[in-house]
């Protein structure tokens, strides 16, 4: 039998269309992410447009002098862009968390909120910030990173002490979760006056507002790090993917690697809270859209959590800032209504699976 040249062709490059495809992907989000920004600055009750924010970065960057009204440009530099990029560096932050407690545990409803890591946090930050306990040595962030550690920590000890398992450890989460949001709670109640109360409690809900430029840096490095960190270990989380003892026989030291990103994972989800409070649901959706996109390598699902979950948190400001101007809607509520649909949704989809 004779092959036709059809039949004799060599199978398509799938490993090189699947590169391309992700690379087209990542500059999709790259612009989305950068259009985003550029948009959500132009948003609120003063009129700015994306001429005036092109204008006024190139005057700060490059050192042009363009002619800009001196209430623009304090409305762009001081407030809007600060607020926009801490959006972005948290949302990328708080998603590559999610991801990688996902890939830890093997459990696709695993996130920062709701195994108690973020109520943890706020705990701690609240005790630095009301009770002054460590106010001089270590501040807010390292205040939240403590109780970000305890509080997971005792959702580890309560899941192992009842038999492990996925559903152990998610509801060990949420038990944990409403034992450290009621601890928080009490302190604000008992110690803090009516002032701070108010305060306090906008915070916990989620806030980006009086953020300005050391928030920037803060969150900045902190998601440049994390994304560092996971894209150095993105071999590791792709062998713990498929459970501890194949990531042993590949030669993965799994008690030191689980040590070292579950650390990572509380210290970026810490410096999250201590600036924007406890925002939940973002380390839970945006992993899953990532994987939609992009498949289940962590080589490319990090970068594209991270564009995935900038560009969500910058909308999710935008409109949490303008939906009720001039009274700004708390973000966490916002991500909650977002949130909370996907979440049942995943466990729809994972019943049916299984």
């Amino acid at each position: 039998m004779t092959l036709s040249p059809a039949t004799t062709a060599p199978a398509p490059d799938r490993p090189g269309r699947a590169r391309l495809r992700f690379l087209g992907i990542s500059l999709a989000a790259v612009a989305v992410l950068i259009l985003s920004i550029g948009t959500a600055i132009t948003l609120g009750p003063a009129d700015v447009s994306l001429v005036n924010v092109r204008d006024i970065l190139l005057n700060h960057l490059t050192g042009a002098e363009i002619p800009v009204r001196i209430s623009k440009e304090a409305i762009v530099w001081e407030d809007r862009l600060p607020r926009a990029l801490v959006a972005a560096t948290c949302g990328a932050g708080l998603g590559l968390c999610g991801l990688i407690l996902q890939s830890l545990l093997r459990n696709p409803l695993a996130d920062p909120y709701v195994l108690g890591i973020s109520s943890g946090a706020s705990t701690g930050a609240v005790v630095v910030a009301i009770l002054g306990i460590g106010a001089g040595g270590l501040g807010l962030p390292g205040g939240a990173f403590i109780g970000s550690l305890v509080s997971f920590a005792v959702v580890l000890a309560i899941a192992r002490l009842a038999g492990g398992g996925d559903d152990k450890l998610i509801l060990a989460g949420i038990a944990v979760t409403q034992l450290f949001s009621a601890l928080t709670s009490f302190v604000i109640f008992a110690f803090a006056d009516s002032d701070a109360t108010r305060g306090v409690m906008f915070w916990l809900l989620g806030s980006l507002e009086g953020v300005r430029w050391n928030g920037v840096v803060l969150c900045g490095l902190a998601a440049l790090a994390g994304t560092a960190l996971c894209l150095l270990r993105a071999h590791v989380l792709d062998a713990f993917a498929f459970g501890d003892d194949v990531a042993s026989s590949l030669g993965v030291h799994v008690k030191r690697e689980r040590a070292v990103l579950i650390t990572a994972t509380a210290l970026l989800t810490a410096t999250m809270v201590s600036i924007v409070g406890a925002v939940g649901f973002v380390g839970l959706v945006l992993p899953h859209a990532a994987r939609f996109l992009a498949g289940p390598l962590h080589l490319r699902l990090v970068p594209l959590t991270a564009l995935i979950g900038a560009a969500f948190m910058v909308w999710v400001d935008a409109v949490s800032r303008v939906a009720f101007s001039p009274s700004p809607l708390p973000i966490g509520v916002t991500t909650a209504l977002v949130g909370v649909p996907a979440f049942i949704a995943i466990m729809f989809r994972r019943r049916r699976t299984t």
